[in-house]
């Protein structure tokens, strides 16, 4: 695996994928720049060699070109966390970013405009892809965020550097962290799998079951869980079609020694609205018009003993309607066991939109080993697909 350190980039151009999709408000600002905090290591390594940067991303879905994508809108905030005056160039392939690049001197760095405002970047176009690699000397992928499309930026590109392309420092450790979950976690190795729906985490549960010793099940789909045992939901969440499923599950991670918890009990409301009446019964027990939208009391002590007694934890999905405050109180409960678990030695990995935005709200972002910042790309991973990103680095 060939990673920054593999090269040396003293007057070299380095032209990185990064991911700068992150999030704008009304008046353009940056509202979150973790992403751009992300591959601050990365630009700063090739900097300090004495190299140049060359950043491409995608803002957006855009259709064409569209003010509001552009990228600069983030040139401030970038010129903040990395401590670098930014050249933006409004456009990222043609005569003005070729110019742009070939005027850039070692320890400057370059934003080229957001690459879908051109639709083959999307389409994979190869020759779109060959005017992006005459544009830098090594080709560096830093952005896990897109890693699982294989686009021209982010796949494509890869060839026309067949000895000088590389990892990133951020995707680098997104690809250990899930290979220490995945292959050399210490065990036990617990998995937690938060959310709505069992059909959008199968895959997910079928690549792992071979790598876990513990399977933690919470969220919405829980009750597809509870229904298929025979318990009474309510009108909680539930996917008729997936009742099979749910019961195979099971069967399958028996007949592997992963031992399932399921919740044991729920806070349920007679809405679903954070100022719905509640109250707490068994998880089996929900009475018809309620709905259980968060674990109850028993549940988060029963869980947190799992956590506290792993070596490795995975964190995707959140136990309840952690949005609404009163809905909450699970997905916190199980930070403070992740955190603590860490804190006592285990590595835990957190990834999926919902557990990184639990995580960020709840204040566990320092507290846990590491924060994925792919939201799709975290979830191919771990269903065992070799993402097309990453598969054109390595060959």
């Amino acid at each position: 695996m060939k990673t920054l350190n593999d090269f040396n980039f003293e007057n070299k151009k380095a032209l990185i994928r990064v991911d700068f999709n992150v999030p704008l408000n009304d008046e353009f600002k940056v509202t979150d720049a973790t992403r751009i905090k992300s591959a601050k290591s990365t630009i700063i390594k090739i900097l300090e060699d004495g190299g140049s940067c060359i950043l491409m991303s995608h803002l957006g879905r855009p259709k064409g070109r569209e003010d509001k994508y552009s990228l600069k809108h983030i040139v401030d905030k970038a010129e903040d966390i990395l401590g670098v005056e930014i050249q933006f160039v409004e456009d990222c392939v043609g005569d003005k970013a070729q110019e742009a690049a070939d005027n850039l001197q070692p320890g400057e760095i370059l934003l080229l405009e957001n690459l879908r405002f051109h639709e083959e970047e999307t389409q994979g176009d190869k020759v779109f892809a060959k005017q992006l690699s005459e544009l830098g000397d090594i080709y560096v992928n830093d952005a896990f965020g897109t890693a699982h499309r294989a686009h021209a930026s982010t796949t494509i590109i890869a060839q026309f550097f067949p000895d000088k392309k590389c990892f990133g420092y951020l995707l680098q450790q997104e690809i250990e962290s899930i290979k220490k979950v995945m292959e050399t976690g210490e065990k036990p190795v617990c998995a937690v799998l938060g959310g709505a729906k069992v059909s959008s985490k199968i895959t997910i549960i079928d690549n792992i079951l071979d790598k876990i010793d513990h399977l933690i099940i919470g969220g919405g789909m829980t009750f597809t869980f509870i229904k298929a045992q025979g318990g009474s939901i309510g009108n909680s969440l539930v996917e008729e079609d997936k009742l099979d499923l749910a019961n195979s599950i099971l069967e399958k991670a028996k007949a592997k020694n992963v031992k399932v918890h399921l919740p044991v009990d729920a806070i349920i409301a007679d809405g679903f609205s954070n100022d719905a009446k509640t109250n707490t019964c068994p998880v089996n027990q929900i009475p018809d018009g309620w709905m259980g939208l968060d674990v109850g009391p028993n549940t988060e002590a029963q869980f947190s003993d799992v956590i506290r007694d792993s070596k490795t934890i995975l964190w995707n999905g959140p136990l309840g309607v952690f949005e609404m405050p009163n809905f909450a109180k699970g997905t916190i409960a199980l930070g403070y066991a992740i955190a603590e678990a860490t804190e006592n030695g285990a590595f835990s990995l957190v990834g999926g939109g919902d557990s990184v935005a639990a995580v960020k709200q709840f204040d566990f972002e320092d507290k846990v080993s590491y924060v994925s910042t792919g939201g799709g790309a975290m979830l191919e991973s771990l269903e065992g697909k070799i993402l097309p990103g990453i598969a054109a680095i390595l060959e």
